[in-house]
């Protein structure tokens, strides 16, 4: 007689339950996987698939023991479930674009709105609204938020950096000693470029305009006129105090001292001293291979 091999007892590697614990549990065996992590129940590889996919049923699993992919079947859910599918796939294709527009069309009709609000608090209330009711509806559509980024773009613009320089170089003609550079030198300001500053500044800047206006040029009988000559005068005295603020700061860096540094007492020249100054000849090597 042939003795029939006896099939070796099955474990779960989920819940580690023998078929013994729950006889009406189904089994599965969905890798290559031998021995005592052949078998799992359904239940348990259901929980594991959930929790590793996060969501995503479409997304491959593979077995952590032997790396085979995991073979998944959906049921057939009719017609009507697969147009509901590829109507929401197509939806979650698009809605990256649709934010994008969404977020684009924000940005636009702010502009505009601030481009409108600029031009009632520059030219007055009435005038601005009855200029922009003559106006083309096109150009409106186009200059309105053109002004925000005009104002954006003039922020850029630091010339006071390049009065700072002309300034260093006349006062300091002729000068043998070490010149450093400090935050007046127009390259280093670029480098750390403050965008919200200079995003605030400019959106600011008209209703700061009309102010300074209002206040130093009250003769003028059009609002117009004053908003200009109130910008002009800001751009200025901010100028003049920046590029003092600057220059002052440049004097500070240009006039600084390196102190010796203290003795002492007890310390001979030994041969730490020679090693100290062999240390600080080859430091002063890289120093000049770098620069």
């Amino acid at each position: 007689m042939a003795l029939v091999e006896e099939q070796p007892e099955k474990h779960c590697w989920v819940c580690f339950a023998t078929e013994r614990d729950d006889y009406s549990a189904e089994w599965v065996s969905p890798c290559r996987c031998k021995g005592c992590t052949k078998w799992i129940h359904q239940s348990c590889l259901q929980r594991w698939l959930d929790e590793k996919q996060k969501g995503n049923s479409e997304g491959a699993v593979s077995c952590p023991q032997c790396g085979t992919e995991y073979q998944i079947t959906f049921p057939k859910m009719g017609p009507l479930v697969h147009f509901l599918q590829q109507v929401d796939g197509a939806l979650s294709r698009a809605s990256p674009f649709a934010a994008v527009g969404v977020v684009v069309g924000t940005v636009y009709w702010s502009a505009v709105t601030y481009g409108a609000v600029t031009v009632m608090q520059v030219v007055g209330h009435k005038k601005g609204l009855y200029v922009m009711e003559r106006a083309d509806p096109l150009f409106l559509l186009m200059g309105l938020p053109a002004i925000p980024v005009v104002l954006v773009l003039g922020k850029m613009i630091h010339w006071e950096d390049y009065i700072v320089r002309l300034w260093q170089k006349l006062y300091y003609r002729g000068s043998g000693g070490y010149l450093p550079r400090v935050a007046g030198d127009g390259r280093i300001a670029r480098d750390h470029f403050p965008v919200s500053r200079t995003l605030c500044g400019a959106l600011i800047f008209p209703s700061i305009a009309s102010l300074v206006g209002r206040l130093l040029f009250r003769q003028m009988p059009s609002n117009l006129q004053r908003t200009i000559l109130g910008g002009i005068a800001f751009v200025l005295m901010k100028g003049a105090l920046k590029v003092y603020f600057k220059q002052q700061q440049y004097i500070s860096q240009v006039n600084r001292q390196i102190l010796n540094y203290p003795e002492r007492r007890g310390d001979g020249e030994s041969d730490d001293g020679e090693m100290d100054m062999e240390d600080s000849g080859n430091e002063y090597d890289r120093f000049i291979n770098l620069n």
